[in-house]
């Protein structure tokens, strides 16, 4: 997987599960950082979440289970 397709699928997931907008999440969400496979070998992606505590929470949910199923991503 992509890191803008991560990024596509968590933005799907969080409107689905939330609601809201797309806009909104993406703004509460941000960037897909990777990180080299060679330091991060159980996860190579990280996001940091800007949003409110409640949309936090929820991203935060939302990335522990992304992280299980989708643990390395490669560049756009």
């Amino acid at each position: 997987m992509k890191a803008y397709q991560l990024q596509d699928l968590l933005l799907d997931t969080l409107v689905r599960q939330h609601g809201g907008e797309r806009r909104r999440w993406r703004s509460a969400l941000g960037a897909v950082r990777l990180h080299d496979v060679e330091t991060h070998p159980h996860c190579n992606w990280s996001v940091a979440p800007s949003g409110s505590a409640g949309q936090n929470a929820k991203i935060e949910r939302l990335l522990d289970d992304m992280r299980t199923r989708h643990p390395i991503v490669t560049a756009d």
